[in-house]
């Protein structure tokens, strides 16, 4: 079968929309017709390498279509079903079987190798394999091969192209917030970087009930759409110290919990010295592989200070994403004010929109 997809061929090259082939369905796989797919920064920085996906590939990892085909095995989904996609787990190791898949112990080569487990890939070019499957789907094309476990059942009143980034961004956002964090009502929380992972878990923040929610960027445009969205401080950090500042809005005393989406190692510093004593600090932007933070160890331990990694909003999507669409549907977690939308064959430009930040969620329709 030959469908479109923007294919990446090396680092730093364009999304160029062009045919591949499609290989046939495994058992547990399913096709779908992808109507939208945001893009996300991880697509970025993959393009660019910081992490080492192989190229040739299609890339897109918040896909939201409908059903076309399954594999002899699916029976969680059926063709003509709307469906979002997230990340890909195994399914079978200690953490997917403890209802953490987010931590599934295959997780890089499962959503970062470019192939199925088996290491075949779904897809090629003039009879060349084109790296697929990444996080489960690859979704820059008008189809993608999803398998049944990366998922999720769509009602038919949401719409795909607002559906579609909930697959990462916006659920790792939140779930940091509702699922890792679990700030108690007045309580304080300060969210580094205003992007769509940021302004996701200031919202989060605002339906847990935390009275001083801080957001913290160099974009003043979208501290300003923060402060819409919930947010009761705002900080530019290129005009004042954002130490300073929390504590400021925090009467002194530091955030009870704090969220560092930016990948930026200065800034996770800060982020850490800015919390209050038994302060917790999540760590969600993605700096090239390698990158390395220095902490005091007594900043951390005398005031019994936290930091953790979270991945995907430590989400079971199937759960957690129909959640978050109701909260959306009831006007509380109005995610599409972040969204701009693009055609396909307008990826490349949307990507540098979001790389300039004049564009806080770009998301492709096919």
């Amino acid at each position: 079968m030959e469908i479109q997809a923007a294919v990446t061929d090396g680092k730093g090259a364009p999304f160029a929309v062009q045919a591949v082939e499609v290989d046939d369905l495994r058992p547990d796989e399913v096709l779908v017709k992808v109507g939208a797919a945001g893009v996300c920064h991880t697509d970025l920085i993959v393009r660019d390498q910081w992490y080492p996906v192989p190229l040739p590939a299609v890339l897109g990892h918040e896909g939201a279509g409908v059903v076309e085909r399954v594999g002899a095995n699916v029976a969680k989904v059926a063709p003509g079903d709307r469906v979002g996609m997230s990340f890909a787990s195994c399914g079978g190791c200690p953490t997917c079987m403890s209802g953490r898949p987010t931590y599934c112990h295959d997780f890089f080569a499962r959503n970062f190798g470019g192939t199925r487990p088996d290491g075949t890939t779904a897809l090629s070019r003039g009879g060349e394999p084109v790296h697929s499957h990444f996080f489960g789907q690859s979704s820059f094309a008008t189809h993608a091969v999803a398998t049944e476990r990366n998922v999720v059942k769509l009602d038919d009143d949401v719409p795909l192209e607002v559906a579609a980034p909930f697959g990462c961004g916006i659920q790792t956002g939140a779930g940091a917030i509702l699922n890792v964090m679990r700030p108690p009502a007045g309580t304080s929380v300060a969210v580094f970087g205003t992007g769509t992972v940021g302004m996701s878990a200031i919202m989060a923040a605002a339906v847990a009930g935390a009275t001083t929610i801080i957001g913290i960027d160099l974009n003043a445009a979208r501290l300003e759409l923060a402060r819409e969205l919930g947010a009761t401080h705002t900080i530019n950090a290129g005009e004042e110290d954002a130490e300073e500042a929390i504590k400021a809005a925090t009467g002194g005393l530091g955030a009870d919990y704090a969220i560092e989406s930016t990948g930026v190692a200065s800034v996770l510093r800060t982020a850490v010295d800015s919390t209050a004593p038994t302060g917790t600090t999540g760590v969600i932007g993605a700096p090239a592989l390698g990158t390395e933070v220095s902490l005091d160890i007594n900043g951390l331990l005398v005031p019994g200070r936290t930091v953790r990694g979270i991945v995907e909003g430590d989400s079971v999507p199937d759960i957690f994403i129909p959640r978050l669409l109701e909260l959306w549907r009831q006007g509380r977690f109005p995610v599409d004010r972040l969204m701009r939308h693009y055609d396909l064959d307008a990826l490349d430009e949307a990507a540098h929109d979001a790389e300039e930040g004049r564009v806080i969620k770009a998301v492709v329709r096919t």
